[in-house]
């Protein structure tokens, strides 16, 4: 936060600033209450807990879950980004891109929360980032398509795709299996009036609602957490983009790795791709000029910082265009090696304060516990034709725990929404109870619009701030 007051901002551009941030945050409140309904819903409709306990405990687990999951997800939606945005020395462009994707996801949030639908935040936010890309590349000088990371944007597409599938498919298997095994029948049945579950069963209900909120912390705060870091990279450069807490060894890590890549490139570029070779190199020997010799980030002059971010962006980019032309023909060995030093060059920008992971994760936390009936409604009473039992909940809800931490892991964004609500409808059609058909169909069309409607929107936004904004 220092960083910020000792920049000296002009009153116009402070506003700016905090008019962004307070946005950002917004949206992480919005899906707080979105997204984090679908954990509490199984615990209110089975009685294990009242609605404002559950809401208070899924709160404080989403709150969590922001601290322990890294930032893994956060990288693998920006580089969705166009590297032209995220290293431009402007304001104007990134800023642009930042304020359409927000407001667009928002937006179509808000919309599906109202008509109580529960769509995918992850999704929203993904179609978001596609279309400001896609508008991006509709400029002057650009190719329509080029600048999107299309092969980043294939991987999280397939986890999006996949994640309710394996969520219905496994939440319908495990629901099977304790039929099959189980001699508690009261597992099978629904609740007895306002009656809670035995104990047992019980705890294991908010075990699972806690892990829910936990991992969808550890995956969607993480988005947040992105978004935030690249306003103040656009906004207050100086001060974040480069890691002014890192120390002499962090600093000696990239030099290394810049000396490392470089002989790299050397040693094994094809002569075809000579022109991307001598991009990356140069790039790289800047980085190192700017930074080798300092004890900490901060003895970096100021105006040299973003410059810094600039050339390891810009190096890593042509090296990963290498990469994927074949252009290196690399042994197994020397490929993963090539990893772990570009994952050094980037040490120096991969990186969030820790005050903004606290104010993400109150946004999301203190979202939980608003808003949260109209989706938990149609989760717990619309998506099936009989009241939810005891083991339809656990089941929904073990399955979607080990999803999404896994995905979180792997730094894959998957939808807590999608998942619960596929396995809720999983354990539906398990238990022969069957789906009611006009629910189980608005909620497929808007997972099925959500792509192309905030991409709409994002994209027409991006070139309307764009054009205000530079």
């Amino acid at each position: 936060m220092h960083a910020i007051l000792d920049e000296g901002l002009s009153p116009g551009r402070a506003v700016l600033l905090l008019a962004c941030i307070l946005i950002a945050f917004g949206f992480e409140f919005v899906n707080g209450f979105h997204d984090t309904a679908n954990a509490v819903a199984t615990v209110i409709y089975t009685h294990s807990l009242r609605p404002r306990v559950a809401v208070l405990i899924s709160g404080f687990c989403n709150f969590t879950g922001v601290f322990v999951g890294g930032i893994a997800v956060a990288l693998g939606i920006v580089k969705l980004l166009p590297v032209e945005l995220l290293v431009s020395s402007g304001p104007g462009a990134g800023l642009a891109m930042v304020l359409a994707l927000l407001v667009a996801a928002i937006l179509w949030n808000l919309g599906t929360w109202a008509l109580g639908l529960p769509a995918s935040s992850s999704h929203t936010l993904i179609g978001a980032i596609l279309g400001v890309g896609l508008a991006n590349s509709t400029l002057p000088g650009h190719a329509f398509g080029d600048g999107v990371n299309w092969d980043k944007a294939r991987e999280i597409g397939l986890s999006l795709l996949l994640s309710p599938v394996v969520g219905f498919g496994c939440a319908a298997l495990l629901l099977l299996v304790i039929k099959r095994y189980t001699t508690n029948k009261k597992l099978l049945e629904a609740p007895a009036g306002k009656e809670p579950p035995p104990p047992g069963t019980r705890a294991l209900l908010i075990t699972t609602c806690s892990g829910v909120s936990f991992a969808h912390g550890m995956n969607d705060g993480q988005k947040g957490v992105g978004i935030v870091m690249l306003i103040l990279m656009g906004l207050v450069p100086a001060g974040y983009a480069l890691n002014l807490d890192a120390v002499q060894g962090g600093i000696e890590a990239t030099v290394a790795a810049t000396s490392s890549l470089e002989t790299t490139l050397h040693d094994h570029g094809d002569k075809a791709a000579q022109a991307e070779v001598d991009k990356a190199t140069v790039q790289l020997q800047a980085v190192r000029s700017h930074i080798q010799g300092k004890a900490t980030v901060a003895e970096v002059p100021r105006a040299e910082r973003f410059q810094v971010r600039q050339a390891i962006l810009l190096a890593d980019a042509s090296i990963n265009t290498l990469v994927k032309k074949g252009g290196l023909g690399l042994s197994a060995a020397e490929a993963k090696q090539l990893d772990t030093d570009r994952r050094a060059l980037r040490g120096l920008t991969e990186y969030a304060p820790i005050w903004v992971k606290i104010a993400i994760a109150l946004a999301l936390g203190i979202g939980t516990m608003v808003g949260w009936k109209r989706i938990v409604v149609t989760v717990g009473e619309k998506i099936g034709k009989s009241h939810l039992t005891y083991a339809q909940g656990a089941s929904a809800e073990l399955v979607a725990m080990a999803t999404i931490g896994l995905s979180s892991f792997l730094g894959l964004p998957v939808s807590t929404t999608h998942v619960l609500s596929s396995g809720i409808a999983g354990t539906m059609v398990a238990q022969a109870s069957g789906l009611q058909k006009s629910t189980v169909r608005n909620i497929a069309l808007a997972w099925v619009l959500t792509l192309p409607v905030s991409m709409t929107l994002a994209a027409v936004l991006f070139l309307i701030f764009r054009a205000m904004l530079s």
